[in-house]
């Protein structure tokens, strides 16, 4: 029976076989192992079954990192607890026209404990050479402080990148992660979510090693 109090919103890209996420990292590779008509020998007559097979790096389509993804030694998509991804209470920020989003845009918000998703409308430009050019909406230094102090759960952007990508350096990444800030790229969606009152599900398979990986990313809207 379906729920009229609520509903539902995709926010995640569908990962397609050869897209790019990253410019210079593999696009994934998504091919039969064994089609419906070659698994009928295996099964009784009338049954069938499709096997995919399915190479992809973890930077594919929309993803969470975990610490690991940024320090060795840190903690892998394993090792972060559910209440770090999933059913967060969700906030909005809305940045759309800004390159450089700074502490301004979160200054009056009570970020501690969210879910904080930051849209930037980039995410329009998916699958063109606009999204892959490296000119992007993304967070100071200062901004990605400002969530660490005030305690925020998790970060979303519907941007390539929560950094500036004309450097090495990587500070927003380097805080939020280094403060066990799970952080979520590639979003989409994001426009057809309310302010707050809602909550946000990322989650990552439970891979050990692993500090980046492909999420199906979700929020769940309560009626008003």
């Amino acid at each position: 029976m379906t729920n009229l109090s609520r509903r539902l919103v995709d926010l995640s890209h569908p990962v397609v076989s050869g897209m790019v996420t990253v410019p210079g990292l593999a696009g994934p590779e998504i091919s039969d192992h064994v089609t419906h008509a070659e698994s009928r020998a295996r099964y009784a007559p009338g049954t069938e079954f499709h096997f995919a097979r399915v190479s992809l790096l973890g930077n594919t389509g929309t993803y969470l990192d975990a610490p690991l993804h940024r320090f060795e030694g840190g903690t892998d998509l394993a090792g972060l607890p559910l209440a770090s991804f999933a059913d967060l209470d969700g906030l909005l920020i809305r940045a759309e026209g800004r390159q450089e989003i700074d502490v301004d845009a979160f200054a009056s918000h009570d970020v501690a404990g969210k879910a904080v998703l930051v849209h930037t409308g980039f995410s329009r430009h998916w699958g063109t050479d606009a999204y892959l050019s490296g000119e992007h909406p993304y967070l100071t230094a200062e901004a990605a402080a400002h969530l660490v102090r005030n305690g925020a759960a998790l970060l979303g952007v519907d941007s390539q990148n929560v950094d500036s990508m004309k450097g090495g350096e990587r500070p927003v990444h380097t805080a939020l992660l280094g403060a066990g800030i799970p952080i979520v790229e590639h979003m989409t969606g994001l426009a057809a979510l309310p302010d707050d009152g809602f909550r946000l599900h990322a989650a990552p398979p439970a891979l050990v090693g692993v500090g980046t990986f492909t999420v199906r990313a979700y929020a769940v809207v309560e009626a008003r």
